[in-house]
């Protein structure tokens, strides 16, 4: 008999239909008709009696959720970030958690990122909001005065695969590269990147740029970037943010952009999302993406090969490759 799976969005609408062929070949899928995030009130009854669940990172897979599946082997997650699953109440039951780390996808988000940055210090939104309004006349000196990028620090909070992508890219720029990580990098990378560690508050005080690429750790990364570590950046300094959105208490960081405390932000990621703080809409010093981040074609494909490699190695009682909870793997 084969094992039965919830699959929480149709994955086939982003990489093709042969992305599932080896799962239906496998299992008995059940794929949500719905194209958006389901409730709670939706998970919990397809989830109940099924041995596999393939969610996406904007499903809430709560302690709930887990404990309803009591027949659950695997909850294959489809995308990097796992903070939206309540991994310890899986691994207290043996359940596998796993996510898509690849080199496609920190190649993806670090250009996004890079994009982001340079299109808050340049100004491009503003100037094309301008355009569009008609209140171009004509080339004006004063006009949309960005900041220059070439010769100042950039500053990388998390220095994994996209922080080390980012870093790459830097090195063009002829930029002074730092980074804050609470995890021990080989300094054989550091010397590779020309990146120097410093601590959260150097890194601060000093950067020109600040781009974020940690994982959001509850009691460690939550509101890492809070009102403290706001006011001691550059008024002229900008933050980008592609991890997660809660790494940064939102609402201090619209009243630093109120106040022009700092020169600027681009965010693809919301501490409450998709809901945004009050006030932070209505700012012309920030860039605000729809957490597309790694939304390339590549990308995404890669999401969707490895959620399913993941989920078929978990439901044949193999240790999966993109293991989170790998305190499972020594039981």
């Amino acid at each position: 008999m084969k094992p039965k799976v919830f699959v929480t969005r149709d994955i086939r609408k982003i990489a093709g239909g042969e992305v599932l062929n080896s799962a239906e070949t496998e299992c008995e899928l059940e794929i949500s008709p719905h194209d958006r995030i389901l409730q709670k009130s939706e998970l919990i009854p397809k989830v109940d009696g099924k041995e596999g669940l393939l969610c996406l990172v904007g499903d809430l897979i709560d302690k709930e959720v887990v404990e309803t599946g009591k027949n659950l082997k695997i909850i294959a997650n489809y995308g990097v970030g796992t903070d939206h699953i309540a991994v310890e109440t899986a691994t207290s039951r043996g359940i596998f958690v796993t996510n898509t780390p690849s080199e496609d996808i920190g190649i993806a988000v670090a250009e996004t990122a890079w994009t982001l940055l340079l299109t808050v210090t340049q100004r491009i939104i503003e100037g094309d909001k301008y355009v569009r309004a008609g209140k171009y006349k004509g080339w004006d000196p004063a006009l949309c005065i960005g900041a220059d990028i070439t010769e100042k620090t950039l500053g990388i909070v998390g220095l994994g695969k996209i922080g080390q992508e980012v870093a790459r890219r830097g090195r063009g720029w002829n930029l002074r590269l730092l980074y804050y990580d609470a995890i021990t990098i080989d300094p054989k990378i550091e010397e590779e990147l020309g990146i120097e560690r410093v601590s959260l508050e150097t890194l601060l005080k000093e950067s020109d740029f600040i781009t974020l690429h940690c994982p959001l750790i509850p009691g460690k990364t939550y509101h890492l970037i809070g009102e403290k570590e706001l006011s001691l950046m550059k008024p002229t300094a900008y933050l980008v943010n592609t991890s997660r959105g809660p790494v940064i208490d939102e609402k201090a960081l619209v009243r630093s952009l109120q106040e022009k405390r700092i020169a600027g932000a681009a965010l693809d990621v919301f501490e409450n999302e998709p809901q945004l703080s009050e006030g932070l809409s209505d700012l012309d010093n920030v860039i605000l993406t729809p957490h597309l981040a790694s939304a390339s074609a590549k990308s995404r494909t890669a999401y969707a090969a490895l959620s399913v490699k993941n989920l078929l190695a978990g439901l044949r009682g193999e240790i999966p490759p993109n293991l989170v909870n790998t305190e499972l793997a020594k039981r």
